[in-house]
């Protein structure tokens, strides 16, 4: 039988729930809203009274509020949500208060979960408006569709957003990320970066590549000039600062195969792989004929379209990149380690070398460095000597267990 009025407010509470805690949960999606919308938060927070309205004391009700800045779309990298759950799977929450269902969760497989686990441990769950028990039919249904609901609120607003998004670059005024040598300023026009230096330089990686050709012989010619390369960060750590690094291929082939430099605002280069693999959100360089949208002259050029259009085709025939995801293959050869070596200098994996026929005498080389940066092999090792160590531990491990039993 329900406890009669135990709290005076809620008849859904018994003196169970009372005699362990209450968990506020406090969660804004973005940090620019933990800037601008302090109300917000403070509004969540103020579910602390409500919990001692219902009945908890002061001292037994906890705020958890370190996901502020992180969406609800996933419970990935949010330590409140799965401290919450935690505790609620230890037994430790008698109630779950939340501003609304999507402050927890917006996604249904997290929000159900959740549930799962109320009606396991018979916590209460309480929003603005009333208190829940999931382990009541009506109740649970009515949570159920309160994350539904929010589910396809956060549908729609994705919506809206890339809706708005696709007119700005269908007009050309989106504003994209400049590559380094573009600023813009405050009133939305885009120039060329102040500093000549930063300016010589992305334009000396141009005129290399148009007299040498090919991204090793600018990648050798630019490190045997000493000459770095500008790039301003946007990660931690240096975020928001200008670097000036060595040259690798892979940032001279980002500065060739830009086509901000070239004066266009372009959108679509990039698209989600779908080619079944197991990082389906890995993103993959499309056709320029799949480019959704190309508006030339927007920017201060570097070079022509035309002569973007040339480099391409250079990089294509070239034959750059070809193999960027090519995994290492054992191939053939003796080599134990064929595909699985990694140099302990650079922690790139290594390649395989023979010398002498039928493939007598094999041999471990990192050839990274030197293909990246253009700087000598880091480290050259006979397969003889490490694949007879690797076994004799392979076989020393497997040997007091397995062994004794052929």
């Amino acid at each position: 039988m329900l406890a009669t009025d135990v709290s005076g407010k809620a008849p859904k509470i018994f003196p169970s729930h009372l005699g362990r805690l209450a968990y506020v949960y406090v969660r804004q999606s973005t940090a620019g809203q933990v800037r601008r919308n302090p109300e917000g938060r403070e509004n969540q927070k103020a579910l602390a009274q409500r919990a001692t309205a219902l009945g908890w004391s002061a001292e037994r009700v906890r705020v958890i509020d370190s996901d502020l800045g992180l969406s609800g779309k996933s419970a990935d990298g949010r330590e409140g949500f799965r401290e919450l759950a935690g505790e609620v799977s230890l037994g430790n929450a008698g109630i779950v208060l939340c501003y609304e269902a999507s402050r927890l969760a917006r996604n249904n497989a997290d929000w159900y979960t959740l549930l799962d686990l109320c009606t396991l441990r018979g916590t209460l769950i309480a929003d603005a408006d009333g208190v829940y028990d999931p382990s009541h039919y009506n109740d649970r249904l009515l949570l159920g569709l309160r994350g539904m609901m929010s589910e396809a609120e956060l549908h729609l607003l994705r919506l809206r957003m890339d809706a708005g998004k696709m007119r700005q670059v269908e007009k050309g005024t989106y504003r994209q990320i400049l590559p380094t040598g573009l600023t813009r300023l405050a009133d939305g026009r885009v120039l060329k970066h102040p500093d000549e230096r930063v300016r010589c330089a992305i334009g000396l990686v141009f005129e290399r590549f148009g007299s040498l050709g090919t991204i090793p012989k600018v990648l050798k010619s630019l490190r045997e000039d000493e000459v770095l390369l500008p790039r301003w960060r946007r990660g931690e750590p240096h975020a928001g600062e200008l670097l000036w690094v060595r040259p690798t291929t892979a940032n001279i082939y980002s500065i060739l195969r830009n086509p901000a430099y070239a004066g266009a605002f372009v959108y679509g280069r990039r698209s989600k792989a779908r080619d079944g693999s197991a990082r389906p959100d890995r993103m993959v360089e499309k056709p320029m004929e799949e480019w959704s949208v190309v508006h030339k002259d927007m920017y201060p050029a570097y070079i022509s379209w035309e002569e973007y259009l040339a480099n391409t085709e250079r990089l294509r025939q070239n034959g750059h990149r070809a193999s960027e995801y090519r995994l290492g293959a054992p191939r053939e050869g003796p080599a134990l380690l064929c595909g699985l070596a990694v140099c302990g200098c650079c922690g790139r994996r290594m390649g395989t070398t023979y010398s002498g026929g039928a493939k007598k005498h094999g041999a471990y080389l990192c050839n990274a460095l030197r293909s990246t940066h253009g700087a000598p092999s880091c480290l050259y090792v006979a397969a003889c000597g490490v694949d007879e160590a690797v076994a004799g531990a392979f076989f020393e491990a497997v040997r007091p267990s397995e062994i004794s039993l052929l």
